[in-house]
């Protein structure tokens, strides 16, 4: 970015707030499916799977109580349904 004369617009670095939010999906992921399911895989597919349905549930079906207990793929859909109603494209 630095040789392109690119400013990050977001976020910063070196401190203890870089990548924060990554770093808690990496946390409950690992904690989750990794540390919980290791005992049953047999190999590499064993492992994409499991993260692939994992994934799946941590977007369209986990209750997130910040955004009124619904799902972030409902909460998502809920924004830009209501972007449309009001007459802004989405």
């Amino acid at each position: 970015m630095k040789d392109s004369s690119i400013i990050a617009s977001v976020g910063t670095t070196g401190d203890s707030y870089d990548n924060a939010l990554a770093e808690t999906v990496n946390g409950l992921y690992k904690s989750e499916v990794i540390d919980y399911l290791k005992e049953n895989w047999t190999g590499v597919n064993d492992v994409e799977l499991a993260t692939l349905e994992w994934v799946d549930w941590f977007n369209k079906t986990r209750l997130h109580s910040t955004i009124g207990y619904v799902s972030p793929f409902e909460f998502e859909k809920r924004y830009y349904d209501n972007l449309t109603l009001s007459g802004i494209a989405a």
